[in-house]
């Protein structure tokens, strides 16, 4: 089995500026990601392939042991271009490269660094056991529920629920159905998955990972400096 893991780090990041090789408890967040990929090497045959369009990433990439001859093109650098077309291009450039093609993707998220080895490890068997699925995501239980405390405008401008409770069955948060929230730390992906134009990660075909411990995105400066507390004070309950 043939995996390929796919970093993808853009410059120019506007919610914090820098992130992806800003320093974290005395740790490039980008070292945190390339770190994890050395400890799936002994145990998978795995190839690490980093896309990005920024000479600084790809430095401090380098400093971690993660070289590249690949550079991101310009039509996937900006604000609007998705990852899964970023993906992709990645994979094909690196299929050409190996003459071969890749049986698993595995996609490390750098600003979502809070998972484990066996995290990546269980998810990845619980793709293998379901080989109709085209991905999996990872998740964490939401904090709040469509079914419940989540409200959306509605055609006459009131605001009602996201997700209409018919039966009136769901009363207390407790009762509603059990939705999650992705936490953009990692994706597999088989390789027929990118056979397709497809857009986005959420398929019909697609599987959960739940984590069992905290884990969550950088998106605002304040989850930079939680994240840090917590990793500076060893607040986790697991080891990276």
């Amino acid at each position: 089995m043939k995996i390929l893991i796919t970093i993808c780090a853009r410059g120019g990041s506007k919610g914090i500026p820098g992130k992806n090789i800003k320093d974290i408890n005395g740790k490039s967040l980008i070292g945190y990601s390339i770190d994890l990929t050395k400890k799936i090497k002994e145990k998978f045959d795995v190839k690490v392939a980093l896309s990005t369009d920024d000479e600084a990433i790809k430095e401090k990439a380098e400093s971690f042991g993660l070289k590249t001859s690949y550079s991101r093109p310009d039509y996937l650098a900006t604000d609007a271009a998705g990852k899964i077309d970023t993906i992709r291009d990645l994979l094909f450039y690196e299929e050409s490269i190996a003459e071969d093609k890749y049986d698993f993707i595995l996609d490390l998220d750098v600003t979502s660094p809070l998972r484990t080895f066996e995290d990546i490890e269980k998810a990845l068997n619980i793709i293998l056991e379901n080989p109709e699925a085209l991905n999996l995501f990872s998740v964490n239980p939401a904090a709040r529920s469509p079914y419940f405390n989540m409200v959306e405008k509605n055609a006459e401008g009131f605001y009602s629920l996201v997700k209409t409770n018919l039966d009136g069955s769901v009363m207390t948060r407790q009762s509603a159905p059990k939705v999650y929230e992705l936490n953009a730390s990692f994706y597999w992906y088989r390789r027929s998955f990118f056979n397709e134009d497809t857009k986005s990660a959420i398929t019909d075909r697609s599987l959960i990972y739940e984590m069992n411990h905290v884990c969550f995105d950088l998106d605002h400066p304040v989850d930079f400096l939680f994240m840090e507390y917590l990793l500076q004070n060893n607040k986790l309950d697991f080891e990276l």
